[in-house]
């Protein structure tokens, strides 16, 4: 699917004049224009399925049986992505992937290119942390991930109830993480 940046100019002169304003005035001339370019570096990850990500994203290294059984983190990514049902800004976003290796481990910098693209869709914070997993899986082969998000939602900061202080936090677990208690505090006391 490729993002139709035309139809988005059309669309925010469209919302620009809704809005009672006139869109041919100075300031806002060329805002359709910067909102199409704009939707169509934010909004990457709409190009892509999940497989497609795991395919862009899967450049793993071999190692011994013997070395690969302990879980593999990376705390902290950095990510923004926008709310499905007000296209709001979710923002403030701290991701946390682990996985245990299954012969081989991930580059570890594709697993923060991953969670990127996956937050660069019209999301929903519960679907992002599974659709990292899943591509998790993808790119490395294992079925042991989890995933961890904590953020916030200007749907609930900006708008609505207002609450400024509020964050979300959502966890995804699959494989071993789901069903090894032990497994699953060791990842979640990592987070602290």
């Amino acid at each position: 699917m490729a993002i139709d940046k035309e139809a988005i100019k059309e669309h925010i002169k469209g919302i620009l004049t809704a809005l009672g304003d006139d869109p041919e005035r100075e300031g806002l001339k060329e805002t359709p224009e910067r909102v199409a370019n704009m939707y169509e570096e934010v909004f990457e990850g709409m190009n892509y399925t999940n497989r497609e990500i795991a395919d862009m994203f899967s450049k793993t290294f071999d190692v011994p049986d013997s070395e690969n059984n302990d879980m593999v983190m990376v705390k902290d990514i950095d990510v923004f992505s926008y709310c499905e049902h007000h296209l709001a800004l979710m923002y403030d976003m701290k991701v946390s992937v682990a996985y245990i290796p299954d012969k081989k481990v991930l580059g570890l910098s594709k697993i923060a290119r991953i969670a990127e693209m996956a937050a660069k869709r019209l999301q929903l914070q519960e679907k992002l942390g599974c659709d990292i997993a899943d591509i998790i899986s993808m790119a490395s082969g294992s079925e042991d991930v989890a995933v961890f998000i904590k953020g916030k939602h200007s749907c609930m900061t900006a708008r609505g109830i207002k609450n400024t202080s509020s964050f979300t936090q959502s966890t995804t677990l699959r494989g071993r993480f789901k069903t090894d208690s032990m497994l699953q505090n060791r990842f979640l006391m990592q987070l602290n």
